[in-house]
């Protein structure tokens, strides 16, 4: 294939999931705005309750996740019959986590009030999370049949899916948390329960669309998926549980960031967050590319095809490469403009905020090319299999090297929230190189 021909084909699965995760932070934006409607203490509970159960999530979506390279594999050999193997293991150990971990969610006023939260935070978080608990098994096995049919180059539907799915929970929140339309009006547990319903509701679509359409029934995806397959399943949890760790140690460095902010100021936090959130959204197109390239290079991976692998590595990062310069471009040009989108400029402390947004979002231009690249690298790495060594690379990166930095920077030398985003720089930075050096060494 030439160059060009790998471009389109990347861009032909790479979009769709781009989308699909921007609808994916539509469904957190709309439950924060609802809320923030609703009241303080509501919206303070949730956020940290939703960040609770996020952090749980990420790890547990490690297991989600290696279903992508491991059925990419599969399809490139033409191994029909591991296909179903591996994704139906992939949802027991989903299920079995899901299980597992909800005693979190019951006993959290605990663990919130042990973490210095005010009692009636705590509660409320409590209220919500055993609750959306119940959403975590409907969650994960969404993230199990996302990357089954990711990897099957059946991309569209997740995104219409997803869609669907955002239009749902806005209507159904807006009625439960608020009492409208007849509904009972439940504040926080109204919130939950919507999440919970449109989890569930998205599952069985998907489940449906994955078990039923005539061109992918030759997988028999739930053919007796009552029946163990422990070698499958010790295969999918070798691979995954080091993603979910890897993953883990990365939201953790941004959330342990956020912390520390907090201790600087409101101000200074408050622009973190809404410089986050700009940062974020455009990382939902490297994380697209990134997938896209994972199914792309493990096909080729499974096949045999070196040079296909290359190519397709090539061209992935590239892609990335374009986009992040586009982004960079943007963040130095129009960097008033778009801090201001958040804000009602006629309130106190918003020209505080905008003028610290501005600094903060020309450091992230300079993290853009880095965080690109440590996404591109996981995403190929997990092409090929590898995993525990770019688990640790990552810890060593975020943990050992930037949350150490930026504490250094900005207690020590005196540079306050610049200094905790040059350590989130320098992390990124690390991870990128260790991790790129890692996969061209692999596959040279």
């Amino acid at each position: 294939m030439s160059y060009l021909s790998h471009a389109r084909a990347t861009l032909a699965l790479g979009l769709p999931l781009i989308g699909s995760h921007l609808a994916q932070m539509a469904l957190h934006v709309t439950d924060t705005v609802l809320l923030g409607w609703y009241g303080v203490n509501e919206l303070a509970a949730v956020v940290l309750a939703t960040s609770t159960f996020f952090v749980v999530f990420i790890l547990g979506a490690g297991f989600a996740q290696a279903v992508l390279p491991m059925v990419a594999s599969a399809v490139g050999r033409g191994d029909e019959t591991q296909v179903r193997r591996d994704t139906r293991m992939g949802m027991w150990l989903s299920i079995g986590y899901g299980v597992l971990i909800y005693p979190i969610f019951w006993w959290s006023e605990a663990l919130l009030l042990a973490l210095g939260q005010r009692p009636e935070v705590a509660s409320l978080g409590q209220d919500f999370l055993r609750i959306a608990g119940l959403g975590m098994i409907p969650a994960l096995l969404v993230m199990v049949i996302k990357n089954y049919l990711a990897a099957l180059e059946r991309t569209q539907v997740v995104l219409w899916v997803t869609l669907a799915a955002v239009g749902v929970n806005l209507v159904l929140a807006y009625a439960l948390i608020f009492g409208h339309w007849g509904a009972p009006e439940l504040g926080v547990r109204g919130a939950a329960l919507a999440s919970v319903f449109v989890q569930s509701l998205t599952f069985v679509l998907l489940a449906i669309y994955a078990g039923w359409l005539p061109e992918l029934r030759h997988f028999h995806l739930f053919q007796r998926f009552w029946r163990p397959d422990w070698q499958a399943l010790a295969q999918v949890f070798r691979l995954g549980w080091p993603i979910g760790v890897t993953s883990l140690a990365e939201s953790g460095l941004f959330q342990a960031t956020a912390l520390m902010m907090g201790w600087i100021g409101t101000v200074e936090l408050a622009a973190h967050g809404i410089t986050m959130e700009v940062a974020a959204l455009s990382f939902m197109v490297h994380l697209g590319l990134s997938n896209a390239a994972t199914v792309r290079a493990g096909r080729a991976d499974g096949a045999g095809d070196g040079q296909g692998l290359r190519d397709a590595a090539k061209v992935a990062i590239a892609l990335s490469v374009a986009f992040g310069a586009v982004m960079v471009a943007l963040f130095l040009t129009f960097p008033v403009q778009i801090i201001s989108l958040f804000l009602d400029e006629s309130k106190p402390q918003s020209s505080e905020i905008i003028a610290f947004g501005v600094i903060l979002l020309a450091m992230a231009a300079l993290f853009q090319m880095a965080d690109a690249m440590q996404v591109m690298a996981l995403g190929l790495l997990r092409a090929i299999k590898d995993t525990k060594v770019p688990m640790m690379a990552a810890a060593v990166s975020y943990w050992g090297i930037g949350i150490p930095c930026g504490y250094y920077l900005a207690f020590h030398a005196g540079l306050g929230g610049i200094g905790l985003w040059a350590g989130l720089v320098i992390g990124l930075v690390f991870a990128a190189v260790t991790m790129m050096w890692r996969f061209w060494h692999r596959v040279r």
